[in-house]
């Protein structure tokens, strides 16, 4: 299994940082940024980079656009799903409109994904 981080992306992730999507933009300073489980953005995993992950409860937290409904893209994501659960992480996909329609409700979702993968971890 390769490494879990890949210094070649790092530019990548960077750049991708920057230019986050509406919706990561509000996930991200709307919610995670100050949730008190630490998350990063676009965090390099491997040949992969994640939207958001945290180490501590082990959580991909990966936003979907429409794009990841396509036959190639589908296939795509669930082999980025196997490798970064290779590693022992867990891997949520949320749909874009989700986090526009439903936003208190992604983050009820997460809160609770959060508090049952620490649980389980201790």
């Amino acid at each position: 299994m390769q490494p879990k981080h890949n210094k070649q992306l790092v530019p990548l992730a960077k750049q991708l940082r920057k230019e986050m999507t509406k919706e990561e933009r509000h996930l991200w300073y709307d919610f995670l940024r100050t949730y008190p489980v630490r998350f990063s953005r676009q965090k390099v995993l491997g040949k992969y980079i994640a939207d958001f992950y945290s180490a501590e409860a082990k959580l991909v937290i990966e936003l979907d656009g429409s794009q990841h409904y396509e036959a190639d893209t589908i296939q795509k994501d669930a082999d980025r799903t196997t490798f970064l659960e290779r590693y022992g992480l867990t891997v949520v996909r949320i749909p874009n409109n989700e986090v526009n329609r439903n936003f208190r409700g992604v983050c009820g979702y997460i809160d609770a994904t959060v508090k049952q993968s620490l649980s389980q971890l201790r």
